[in-house]
């Protein structure tokens, strides 16, 4: 059996980075690498070509009445820059302080390998084991996941399974592990405001044309109540209430919120009338400015009245929002409220629907969930308490995992996503990191749950 630190390393070491193509050659290099990896476990691997980045299936089949499980990771990283903010360099992993330090340590190379290593222990033990695996590995999980759908629809027929198992959302702390069972769909957009066809001389030309920046500054203000809420009629009107057993779990993660606070750095919460931050980070939906650029940038100044400016928009969507109903109000506010003496263009960028998974033995728990589901929560349940020695928390998560999804819609199966990066891994930072204390006990609990399965 390999070594799973080690062969992190050599993961991390190739820079996969999938939003630039001068990362071509780390994308290849890390689609070979878990390919050949999971070759050598016995799997029959396929390297399914899509438009960018190609897709890992590797199955390990066998009678068709044994438990199907399906283990979904990426092996894409987000890209390394700032460079200059790294402690070591982003793609020469580092062992220290019992963590490995690279980008994609956490996000998805670290918990991908905790369960590549587990099914590899597992299989060492009992070659016969009775139960069917199928990984199913994508390369474009940070761009989208856009050659994702197309591919499900294609070959469903091979992914008739009982659910997926992943790990690709977060714990709080190193001692209480969350199994997620809610995330936040997307929508995506960027808005250019156009004023003068070309930038101008704010001495010659100030005072008779409306500044692009201003235009959008003012735009972007308008999107919001001042608490905090999204200011677009109809936003909220299809946010699923939030049930009672979900709030009982949010309180037993004791988390304190000046600690919190402390950790964001800020001053004091923004949060909307009547929720907790905690609540407000898992139950609302939300818009943010994640860019903003016009103007002259560089050092010093440069008078002039710029002819662009954009914003970069994301709204996190809760459960029961829909994409396809959210995008539309969003750019009817957009329009109505950009002044009429400028001129705006709205790109579209992509969008995920929001997901929800009702954990079994909680009081509104769907009569129909399937055997095999319920059995893979409560064996997650057991793994986890007797290796972290408490229970898992079942929480809904910020963040988003669009596919998740895309498979309850194409494939009809419901996901368990074991939680194992924590909030100092820096995902999506400089000097990202990987708890190696929490990969060797999320090995041993992958490793306890596929057991449990097979013993029926």
């Amino acid at each position: 059996m390999f070594d799973p630190v080690d062969k992190l390393k050599e993961f991390v070491r190739h820079p996969s980075v999938s939003t630039d193509p001068k990362y071509r050659d780390g994308m290849q290099g890390a689609q070979e690498f878990v390919s050949g990896l999971l070759r050598s476990l016995g799997f029959a691997v396929e390297v399914v070509k899509t438009g960018l980045h190609p897709i890992i299936l590797a199955q390990r089949e066998g009678d068709p009445s044994w438990p199907h499980v399906i283990i979904y990771g990426h092996y894409d990283v987000q890209p390394p820059d700032p460079l200059d903010l790294w402690k070591t360099p982003p793609f020469e992993p580092t062992e220290r302080g019992g963590r490995l330090w690279g980008r994609g340590a956490a996000d998805n190379k670290g918990p991908l390998m905790t369960h590549i290593a587990a099914v590899g222990r597992l299989l060492e033990r009992n070659p016969r084991l009775p139960v069917r695996i199928t990984f199913l590995i994508e390369g474009e999980e940070e761009t989208g996941s856009p050659s994702f759908l197309p591919f499900l629809e294609k070959y469903q027929h091979r992914l008739k399974a009982d659910f997926v198992f992943l790990s690709d959302t977060g714990i709080p702390r190193e001692d209480q592990i969350v199994v997620t069972c809610g995330l936040r769909g997307l929508v995506l957009c960027e808005v250019e405001v156009t004023g003068a066809r070309t930038d101008l001389h704010s001495g010659l030309h100030g005072g008779v044309l409306r500044n692009p920046i201003q235009a959008l500054a003012e735009l972007c203000a308008s999107l919001h109540t001042p608490d905090g809420r999204v200011n677009i009629a109809g936003y909220y009107d299809d946010v699923l209430e939030v049930a009672p057993w979900e709030r009982e779990e949010l309180r037993k993660l004791g988390t304190e919120e000046e600690a919190y606070r402390e950790f964001l750095g800020i001053p004091a919460f923004y949060v909307p009338p009547g929720y907790t931050p905690f609540e407000a980070v898992r139950f609302l939906p939300t818009l943010e400015f994640n860019g903003v650029g016009g103007g002259y940038q560089g050092e010093g100044s440069k008078t002039v009245i710029p002819s662009k400016a954009l914003v970069k928009i994301s709204c996190r969507l809760v459960p029961d929002q829909k994409p396809g109903k959210i995008r539309p109000l969003l750019y009817k506010a957009i329009r109505e409220r950009m002044p009429g003496d400028v001129t705006c263009r709205i790109i579209d960028q992509h969008e995920g629907t929001p997901y929800i998974v009702v954990p079994p033995d909680r009081s509104n728990t769907p009569a129909s969930q399937p055997p095999r589901l319920a059995r893979a929560f409560r064996a997650v349940d057991r793994a986890v308490i007797d290796v972290f020695g408490r229970p898992p928390l079942y929480l809904r998560e910020g963040g988003s995992v669009p596919i998740i999804a895309d498979i309850k819609r194409v494939l009809g199966l419901d996901s368990v996503l074991l939680g194992l990066f924590l909030p100092e891994d820096n995902l999506h930072a400089p000097n990202e990191s990987f708890n190696l204390r929490v990969m060797q006990k999320g090995m041993a609990v992958s490793e306890k749950v596929l057991a449990a399965l097979a013993g029926g």
